[in-house]
């Protein structure tokens, strides 16, 4: 449990450094894989760690980038989606040919779903809102899941999700053999993020500083544990939206997906991070183009929400400190809302060319 929070800013950074104690032990299911890797699920996880010298460049630390977008589907959310539906239809709960799978998802879930439910032949219902992009709804549609639009915002968080996540309901009691995986609560959600940290302690040994995006805090839960398990002092920072609810934050609504969330998820819990940085939709805009212009990496939202994350932190971290930042997807299925200018000056009246750098992030403030 947290001994302290302490809250701070700097010119604006909405910032919590929570001190913590990692726990000895480890409470998440272990994943059993269904067979042997073979096909295209053998090529999820094992993503590239590779090293950012221009991002931050000049700065007295290194940045080592972990590429999630190069996982077959495309983002993070291939790792907990293979997990899940191969221990689910090892335990008899998915049965191919008989089950549906339904889940709420603003993407990239359901991305991840589609790709191993294809591959092992289960149905597959996405529920999604006007804020997914249309790239991904085309590109589930095309792996043959069925695409299900919720319209109405919740009256009370004027957000999407608690919408989506009582549409799963009623689909639910409408099929006579359904399921949920539940990536908010879900234990082989965080479990699966295990292996993801492992892989990349295999690869560097020491690593002072991890930054990942938070929403369903599947990720943040699995390294939290796995580094608990190991001893390991790796400090974990956690990048959530501005106007999310995940840390106790006041919501505001949020146009870019992928990060953040409107509900406190069944995964989270208080000592999981060691600091907690909000980044502002414009913030990770920023962190997009900066990521392209300095590493020609063309990123999601999230992605330039970690990117933007670790801007704002920058004050915060040690000399010759070695840091990981998980970038969760790529960035073609953005092209018409994140990269494109009329969507940007539509949404946040465009972006001047002086904004786009580091130093605009520190100036920046949340919503």
């Amino acid at each position: 449990m947290p001994k302290a929070v302490i809250m701070g800013s700097r010119n604006g950074a909405d910032i919590k450094l929570v001190e913590t104690e990692r726990r000895s032990e480890s409470h998440l299911t272990p994943i059993e894989p269904l067979e042997a890797p073979s096909g295209i699920l053998a090529a999820v996880g094992g993503t590239p760690l590779v090293e950012f010298n221009r991002l931050y460049h000049p700065s007295n630390f290194r940045v080592f980038a972990k590429l999630e977008a190069l996982n077959p589907g495309g983002s993070i959310k291939d790792r907990p989606a293979k997990a899940i539906v191969s221990q689910e239809i090892r335990a008899g709960r998915i049965v191919p040919g008989r089950t549906t799978i339904v889940e709420s998802t603003s993407g990239n879930m359901g991305v991840g779903l589609a790709q191993v439910c294809k591959y092992y032949g289960v149905d597959l219902i996405c529920v999604v809102d006007p804020k997914t992009p249309r790239p991904i709804l085309s590109v589930l549609r095309t792996y043959g899941a069925q695409v299900d639009i919720v319209t109405n915002l919740d009256s009370e968080t004027e957000e999407y999700l608690p919408s989506r996540l009582r549409r799963v309901q009623e689909l639910l009691d409408e099929l006579s053999d359904g399921y949920w995986p539940d990536q908010y609560s879900n234990t082989l959600n965080a479990a699966a993020h295990v292996n993801t940290i492992r892989e990349i302690i295999n690869v560097l040994g020491t690593v002072d500083y991890v930054f990942c995006a938070t929403s369903t805090c599947g990720t943040l839960r699995g390294f939290f544990e796995y580094l608990s398990e190991s001893g390991l002092t790796t400090e974990l920072v956690a990048v959530d939206a501005a106007g999310s609810a995940i840390f106790g934050n006041p919501a505001c609504r949020r146009l870019i997906p992928g990060h953040g969330a409107t509900i406190v998820p069944e995964l989270y819990r208080p000592d999981l991070a060691d600091a907690v940085v909000h980044v502002t939709d414009r913030e990770s805009l920023i962190g997009c183009r900066m990521l392209l212009g300095r590493e020609a990496y063309l990123a999601g939202g999230s992605s330039g929400a970690v990117a933007a994350g670790v801007a704002k932190y920058a004050h915060r971290i040690r000399h010759g400190a070695t840091c990981v930042i998980i970038l969760p997807d790529r960035g073609e299925r953005y092209v018409d809302t994140i990269y494109d200018g009329s969507w940007v000056a539509q949404h946040f009246g465009g972006l001047r060319e002086e904004e786009i750098s580091w130093s605009s992030l520190e100036r920046a403030g949340t919503c």
